[in-house]
């Protein structure tokens, strides 16, 4: 009888399925974005039209929205926090891993606009908009980059086997962050809900992509220590 695979194996298998299945809907909403299917964008226009509604009437809130979209989960706030975070790799010596973090973040940068420019979509427009953003709108920079980043970062401290309280503390963070930035963009005018919803999905399937690279093609002189993992 063979014997079961060994802990790194099973490892392996995890991003490459989370990735196929992250690649399909991904893929689906991209086709029917740039199709302009009429089911899809008659949501997307109903979803608006109600959101700035409630934008417009519920100002604290919508002044709130704007500050945690403008400072907090911001596409440069979360680079200043990747940028940290490979400079604290780099003091450690493990420069393969800083080399991964940084160019997973900069290839997730370049798909996202890359994107925006080969689908034009148009942003949402108001005779009396709450807030103002540039460039195409599919899909939202905000939130394929705050879930590659919060993902990644999820994925670093279960790398380095913090403690599980820990690990539930940056697990509530990270899903408040991605829904949260998902649910600004929408609510403050500036993107489609589709929009929000194939940048979570793409940045996920950044994330899934990157994993596998790295379970794959990190030298094993580079990998962290894995004890203590969650």
């Amino acid at each position: 009888m063979p014997s079961a695979p060994p802990a790194a194996t099973r490892r392996t298998t995890r991003a490459p399925r989370a990735a196929l299945f992250l690649a399909a809907p991904s893929v689906l909403l991209l086709v029917l974005v740039a199709a302009d299917w009429h089911p899809l964008l008659s949501l997307d226009g109903d979803i608006a039209r109600t959101t700035h509604r409630w934008a417009v009437d519920h100002s604290t809130l919508t002044h709130t929205a704007r500050i945690l979209t403008d400072w907090v989960w911001d596409p440069w706030t979360m680079r200043a926090l990747v940028t940290v975070v490979v400079l604290w790799l780099l003091a450690r010596r493990t420069w393969w891993l800083a080399a991964w973090l940084a160019a997973t973040c900069l290839l997730g940068t370049l798909v996202q606009q890359g994107l925006k420019a080969a689908v034009g979509r148009e942003r949402p427009v108001w005779p009396d908009p709450v807030d103002s953003a540039n460039y195409a709108a599919f899909p939202s920079g905000h939130a394929m980059t705050a879930t590659v980043v919060c993902g990644l970062m999820l994925w670093l401290m279960r790398l380095y086997g913090v403690g599980v309280p820990v690990w539930r503390a940056g697990l509530a963070v990270v899903v408040v962050s991605v829904v949260g930035v998902g649910f600004t963009r929408v609510w403050l005018g500036v993107h489609w809900a589709s929009d929000v919803v194939a940048g979570t999905l793409l940045g996920g399937l950044t994330v899934a992509l990157a994993v596998a690279v790295y379970e794959r093609f990190a030298p094993e002189e580079q990998r962290p220590e894995r004890a203590g993992r969650v």
